[in-house]
């Protein structure tokens, strides 16, 4: 039986979705942002952006929850949502983070208690210069939506098997201590 932690109030949850929409399958990330952005959830923000940067730390910290959206070239298909634990250890350059870099450096530096989690969209073709999805990554970006608008909506975030070693686990955002 998952572990399950809640919350009464609502969830707020900032979905970041990275990637090059120029490069077919590798729009994935930035697809489900605007996917997610139509649906104009409460207490959901949205961004999109070619990579993460130091600067999406300040942005996580201010939310519960922090997901990162990306292309998966060899994941599980359909997708994958695995959390993510806090690692501040930056690569050589600055300009593109890992999601635990991100999530290290929201706490480290702001004090957050975000939780973090990568939903990986597996896709297929990437080496190609065109804006447009193949169509096995566009089936997988419409099961992806339909799995995280409900967990969006319910403010429980369930890993799915294949994106992490660990078993998996229902959570939510940690209770606020106001």
């Amino acid at each position: 039986m998952p572990n399950v932690i809640g919350e009464s109030r609502q969830t707020a949850v900032l979905l970041i979705g990275y990637g090059n929409p120029g490069r077919q399958d590798d729009g994935l990330g930035p697809a489900l942002a605007a996917a997610v952005e139509r649906l104009k959830l409460p207490g959901v923000t949205v961004d999109a952006d070619y990579q993460l940067t130091v600067e999406d730390a300040a942005a996580a910290a201010r939310y519960d929850v922090a997901i990162f959206a990306d292309a998966d070239t060899a994941g599980p298909g359909p997708f994958y949502l695995r959390a993510v634990e806090p690692d501040a250890t930056l690569s050589f350059s600055t300009h593109s983070v890992s999601p635990a870099a991100v999530m290290g450096l929201a706490r480290d530096l702001f004090g957050a208690r975000t939780r973090g989690f990568v939903l990986g969209i597996r896709g297929y073709v990437f080496n190609e210069f065109e804006e447009s999805l193949s169509e096995k990554a566009l089936g997988n970006l419409a099961a992806a939506v339909r799995f995280i608008e409900s967990a969006l909506r319910s403010g429980v975030f369930e890993e799915t098997p294949g994106g992490t070693e660990k078993p998996s686990v229902t959570v939510a955002a940690p209770v606020s201590e106001e």
